[in-house]
């Protein structure tokens, strides 16, 4: 027992330095351009000109999400550093959106605070703010943990247990992001920097946030082969955005299993970032979508793949055969008509549209194919001839 209490100090102290790394290292970047901690990214020149040097030269990222964002919409940025991609956004959502970026590291939080004014007078709209947490706990607000602390230092037990309590109570009561509330998060080299016991937390807080219907824009650092437990312990490795990188099939699964679907793969970068022991890491942009959750109800909905593939598999494992009508949910079938799957499906509705107080249940535990006859209808007896092509005076029938 002694033992495993060691190994259980020893891990979470290991994870405390990798965490004490990043803080550390992104602190003195705020200060002092590191140019090791990014990649060269094409960002539209117009969306730069309102953006002092300063931002620019101490934003470190390996893509750009902002190409995924639409006007008026909410954007949340984890991770967002010194603020250049907030202010970015701020001008494509323009007035009528808003921005916010979540930070752990107050020099970067006060580095993209210092011209919040400025940009908003030169853009004509003030649509950004700036909030201190970890993107892994998107309900602590540290800045209100930080005030309660100044006015209720913690000098005994009695203390530390109210502290827990107004955390409990701020957690509940006052977010930092509430349930539901953001159209669109954006990360850039941020993800593979949070503590791997905090990697599935990240992704559920993600989905916990967003809307239904909502979206995530990713860049993140990935890796062509498992990082090895030696290089993952090492901090300078972590805070480079380099050993704590998901392999690449992993980064997707870890949206999979947090109930995204349309998940795509909109850029990997042919040249790696870095290449440790032959291990090749590379800059990776995902798009996923949140909104496939509720009850399968039967309305005779079928659609057919259009292509190119013989077949596809959905997220779910239904198997999409080219030409087909496949018979799908009321809910599926809705999906298959927006982004990012419209355009990919012929949809096929009912000829009579069933009431959803007559929709029975539908049996997603296996793909089956829909006869015509199910969208028709049982009695549909129909003869139509089209005069207009076979009439009296065409010369194209016998």
């Amino acid at each position: 027992m002694e033992r495993e209490i060691q190994n259980a100090a020893s891990g979470n102290g290991h994870a405390n330095n990798l965490e004490a790394a990043v803080l550390e290292r992104y602190g003195n970047a705020a200060q002092e351009v590191e140019a090791c901690l990014c990649l060269p990214v094409s960002y539209e020149k117009a969306l730069l000109n309102v953006i002092p040097d300063e931002i620019i030269e101490k934003d470190y990222g390996c893509g750009d999400p902002s190409r995924y964002i639409h006007a008026g919409e909410t954007v949340l940025d984890l991770g967002s550093g010194s603020g250049k991609a907030c202010y970015i956004i701020a001008q494509i959502v323009g007035p009528k959106g808003k921005v916010i970026g979540v930070d752990f590291n107050p020099p970067m939080l006060a580095l993209a605070r210092k011209y919040q004014k400025s940009i908003g007078d030169k853009l004509g709209y003030h649509n950004v703010e700036f909030r201190r947490g970890k993107v892994q706990d998107l309900r602590t607000d540290l800045e209100l943990i930080d005030d309660y602390l100044k006015q209720n230092p913690v000098t005994s037990v009695s203390d530390l247990t109210k502290l827990q309590e107004f955390e409990n109570s701020q957690r509940r009561e006052q977010p930092l992001i509430a349930d539901e509330s953001i159209d669109v998060i954006v990360s850039n080299c941020v993800l593979n920097l949070v503590r791997p016991e905090d990697k599935k937390q990240l992704f559920a807080e993600m989905y916990r946030v967003l809307k239904r219907g909502g979206r995530i824009a990713i860049s993140d650092i990935v890796s062509d082969e498992t990082v090895p437990e030696h290089l993952a312990n090492d901090p300078n490795l972590w805070s480079a955005c380099v050993s704590g990188a998901f392999q690449e099939e992993e980064f997707l699964r870890a949206f999979e299993q947090a109930k995204f679907h349309g998940i795509q793969i909109e850029e990997l970068r042919t040249e790696a970032y870095q290449t440790v022991e032959g291990i090749e890491f590379r800059a990776m942009t995902v798009t996923a979508y949140k909104g496939k959750e509720g009850p399968c109800i039967e309305r005779n909905h079928a659609v057919i793949y259009r292509g190119p593939w013989k077949q596809v598999v959905d997220d779910d494992g239904h198997t999409l055969e080219r030409g087909a009508r496949m018979a799908e949910c009321d809910q599926t079938f809705k999906l298959y008509s927006q982004a990012p799957y419209a355009g990919q499906f012929i949809l096929v509705p009912p000829r009579e549209e069933v009431p959803l107080e007559n929709a029975g249940a539908f049996d997603c535990s296996r793909d089956h194919k829909r006869h015509p006859r199910e969208t028709k209808g049982l009695k549909y007896n129909v003869t139509k001839l089209s005069d207009a092509v076979c009439g009296p005076d065409s010369n194209c029938c016998p």
